[in-house]
């Protein structure tokens, strides 16, 4: 009986790590640390019913941090005026506001968060732009502790 070369066992080798690396996705898919941990540090009442209904609006202190957040239709004297400042005195009807094509608002500290929606349903931020939240809230939870204190830099276009 002859013994393998080592081009044969390299070859072997080759093709059996090749083959555990496009199982493992599909293995890996189902088990517990896959999935979220309650959804990167939620609260309970921050998952969504399902869907993709537009969270409900916070406002809160969090690690220090004044977080808070609504759907962006509710602008200033819409929203009861507890989200009015100055930015929106200066938005009339024509005139692009500070959160025109943004589906929901969140500020920390008073400074904007630009934040997205995927089509997927959940949220990215350019804090966390490459880790996926089922929240707005859990996303600016995640954002105040990656800041870790340093203020939050507004993010300025045109």
């Amino acid at each position: 009986m002859s013994r393998p070369t080592r081009r044969q066992v390299l070859h072997g080798s080759a093709a059996a790590l090749a083959g555990a690396a496009l199982a493992a996705p599909v293995a890996f898919a189902d088990t517990a640390a896959a999935r979220p941990a309650d959804g990167h540090g939620q609260a309970a009442g921050d998952r969504p019913s399902g869907g993709h209904e537009m969270p409900e609006p916070f406002d809160e202190m969090y690690e220090g941090r004044h977080i808070e957040g609504w759907p962006a239709d509710e602008e200033g004297a819409q929203s009861g005026g507890h989200h009015s400042s100055g930015a929106h005195a200066g938005h009339h009807a024509g005139q692009a506001g500070p959160h025109d094509g943004m589906d929901f608002v969140v500020r920390i500290d008073n400074d904007d968060l630009h934040v997205m929606r995927n089509a997927d349903g959940t949220w990215i931020s350019l804090v966390n732009h490459y880790e996926t939240f089922t929240t707005p809230r859990a996303l600016a939870r995640a954002a105040v502790r990656e800041l870790q204190g340093a203020d939050l830099v507004p993010v300025v276009t045109g």
